[in-house]
Formats: structure tokens, sequence, C-alpha cells
């Protein structure tokens, strides 16, 4: 059903800020600084921040530009500029898919977002002081077999993350995002001081940035390409819905540099805040997953301070997941607000439901659903990888070939403010090195 009037972000700042928590997420945190560990270090870095530029920069513009054209939610936007340009209905499912993975994706991330939690009070209550690995381990093997703790921050979660999106753009995305991104940097910049002063920084900063080659094979190369395409948000349909809140004096390539060094400068500056007290502690960064929840708490609980610097990294750790999951309902919200009569609370509501009630199946595959497999894969695992190997490739395939293939170029153009030779360089990262690039780990992901 049609509403009134489509909402509109106050000002650039706060869409960057948005735009920003958005791609700030526990892929910054959590995944990007274990996959540095497994990955060789700086090798993984360069290749990574090469593939956010080639990769990353031109989709995520193409899913503004998309959605600011659309000035809808992704399925609506998707079908009415297929209409207005004479192209098939079928690309309203790239739409579909994207807010399908939104949906799907945050059943599942407000599991991760809910240990988050509980690893904040845990850091409070000292939980972690004088514990050693087996005990930190056991802590939190207990917290996954236990299905009463993960359901009780699990809904913690979700009702903080339905609170903010129920508010609506001005009052909820922009509110969350101006609090929580400062506060976020913030606490990494003092987590990297600490660092500083660990005796290890130079460790670490030889770590990320001192590339040994020899540890760059076709799966690091992969593997950088496939987190510079997660780690934007991109085909998720969240950057369409926050795209269709955009003004036309948005300048779109300027803004998406801006959201870029935001996001891989907390990357960058996570890894700086963690891998000092890794090496600090004579632990092994390549420890994959468990880097967070099981390494990081045993330092944290051995160290001068660890109290402190572990509530703020948990509370970190909280902010970056909120961010991103307030940006992972919206689409969906934007959708049942604009196709049914519902209003924007009991869209919010309804949405937030439905993501909870499969985010209790999904926390269950580590207890008492542990033997529920399909395709040899636990819910848990079955949603993460659907959703990071099949829809988000294809989601985000679909939006870059469409906007190099079905909108008019000089129109295009006009909107980059680009001059002709500017735009013929742009449309071939846009046609073909983008595309290439993922269709390479859509197939490299399926093998």
């Amino acid at each position: 059903m049609a509403k009134l009037a489509h909402a509109q972000w106050s000002s650039r700042m706060t869409f960057v800020l948005a735009a920003a928590g958005s791609a700030v997420g526990l892929g910054n945190i959590w995944r990007f600084s274990y996959m540095v560990g497994d990955s060789g270090g700086a090798a993984f870095v360069l290749v990574y921040l090469a593939c956010v530029a080639l990769v990353g920069l031109p989709i995520l513009v193409a899913e503004w530009m998309i959605g600011r054209r659309g000035q809808k939610n992704p399925i609506n936007t998707m079908a009415e500029l297929a209409a207005n340009h004479g192209k098939s209905p079928a690309w309203a499912l790239i739409g579909i898919s994207g807010v399908l993975a939104a949906f799907l994706i945050l059943s599942f991330y407000s599991v991760i977002g809910g240990w988050s939690l509980n690893y904040t009070l845990s850091s409070v209550l000292g939980s972690f002081d004088g514990q050693d690995a087996d005990s930190i381990s056991a802590l939190f093997g207990g917290m996954l077999g236990s299905p009463t703790t993960l359901l009780l921050w699990h809904t913690a979660f979700m009702v903080l993350v339905v609170g903010i999106v129920a508010r609506g753009v001005t009052k909820g995305l922009e509110s969350a995002a101006r609090l929580m991104m400062p506060a976020l940097i913030i606490l990494m910049i003092v987590l990297v001081g600490y660092g500083m002063t660990s005796g290890y920084f130079g460790e670490a900063l030889a770590f990320m940035f001192r590339p040994d080659w020899s540890a760059l094979t076709g799966g690091v190369v992969l593997a950088a390409m496939g987190q510079a395409f997660f780690t934007l948000s991109l085909g998720m349909g969240i950057m369409m819905a926050y795209g269709s809140y955009l003004g036309e004096d948005v300048n779109l390539i300027s803004t998406a540099r801006t959201v870029i060094i935001l996001d891989t400068a907390i990357a960058l500056l996570a890894g700086l805040a963690i891998f000092p007290i890794v090496f600090a502690n004579g632990l092994s960064a390549g420890e994959g997953p468990g880097l967070i929840f099981v390494t990081l708490p045993l330092a944290f609980g051995n160290m001068a301070g660890g109290t402190i610097l572990g509530l703020m990294f948990f509370l970190l750790l909280t902010f970056a997941a909120l961010t991103s999951a307030i940006s992972l309902l919206e689409p969906v919200v934007e959708t049942l607000e604009e196709r049914t009569p519902m209003s924007r609370i009991v869209a919010t509501l309804v949405s937030g439901i439905a993501v909870w009630l499969l985010g209790v199946a999904a926390l269950l595959s580590f207890n008492v659903w542990s033997e529920v497999l399909f395709l040899g894969l636990n819910i848990f695992d079955l949603l993460d990888t659907f959703t990071s190997k099949i829809l988000l490739p294809l989601t985000g395939l679909g939006a870059i070939v469409f906007f190099a293939t079905c909108l008019d170029k000089e129109e295009s153009r006009r909107e980059l403010n680009m001059d002709v030779y500017d735009y013929s360089l742009w449309n071939l990262l846009a046609k073909y090195v983008a595309p290439l690039a993922v269709i390479t780990v859509f197939v490299a992901g399926l093998i």
C-alpha cells in the first residue's frame, strides 16, 4: 500500500554513519581478524584492500543508485525500474533475494549478537578472571550447550534491534548511528592505544602490513575477495533500502568512498587492537572463529586491567553487531510497510518475531537439535552457507549487471557526475571486473 511520503535521511552525514554502521559489524571485528590470522596476515590485507576498491565500490554505488532511483523497497524498486526501462519483470527477483537474504542472515546473526551481549555481562562479572584455556573453552561450550542461555540472549538482542527499527529512519536508524558509531570508534581507538603499550604493537603492525607473498595462495585471494564483498553489506537489500531514503543532492561516489574508508579503517583498527593482545599473551593468531570468544577472554582474564579491557572490547563488539542488525531488519520492514497495510511499528514487530522464531531454530542447532541435519549441515550452518555462498553473490551480481546493462548510461554518468573518460573506466569496472570477481567467488564457494 502506498504511503504519503517516503522517508529521507536528514543529512549526508547521518546517511554515512548509518551506511558505515551497517558495513561495520561482526564481519569487521570478529570475521576479519580471524581471517587475517588464518590467511597469513599482510598478504591477505593487501588483496582485501584491492578487492574493496575494485569490486566493493562499484557494487555499493550500483545498489545505492538503484535504491535512490526507485524510492521504494528493494522488490518494488527492481520491478518498477525494470518496467520503466522495458526490461523483464523477472528482475524483481533480485529485490526478493536481497530481502530474503537480510531476513535469513539476521536470524543467525542475532544469535551471535546474543553471545556478544552475554560476554559483555561476563566481563562485568569478572567471569574470565584467572581462568585457564580449558576453563574458557568450557564457558563457551557451556553457553552453546544451554538452549535457555542462548534463547535469553538472542531474545534480548532482538528486542534491542526491534526497538530501534520501530522508531523509523530519523528517530531509530539515525539516532542509533549517531550514538553507536562514534562510541564504537572511540572504544576502538582506546583499545588500539592499549595495544601500543603492550610491547607487541610493532609485531602486530608487521604481521598486518609486511606481506609474506609466499602465503598468498588462490584460497587466500578468494577469501579476501569474499570478505571485501560481504563486509560492505552488499547483496542483502540493505544498501538498496538505504539508497531509497537518499536525496538527489548526495554524491554517490564520494559518499561510497567515505563509507568504504570508515569500514576498512575500523577493520584494520580491530586487527591492531586484537593482535598485540594475542602476541603479548603468547597466543596463536590463527585460532579461527574462536579468536574472539575463546582466545581473547583467556587473555583478558590473565592481564592487568583485563576486566575493563574485556568489557570495552565486548561492548564494542555488541555495538558493531547492533549497527549491522538494525540495517538487516530495515529492508524487511520497509517491504512489509510498503506492500501491506501495516504501520511501521506493526511491520517491525511482525518482522522481528519471524526473525526471532527462525533464530530459535538456529540456536537449538548447537544443542537439542544438533543432530537435525540438512545436506549434512545443522540449521545454523545451513542458513550461513545458503546466504553467504548463494544468495549474497547472486543478489550482488544481479544488482551490478542490472546497473551496467539496463540503466541508461548517459543518465547514470550525469548522476555520478563523471566525464566521459572517467565513466568509461567506471563502466569497465561495473560491467566486467566486478561481475567476473563475484562469479569467481560464487563458483569457488560451490566447489
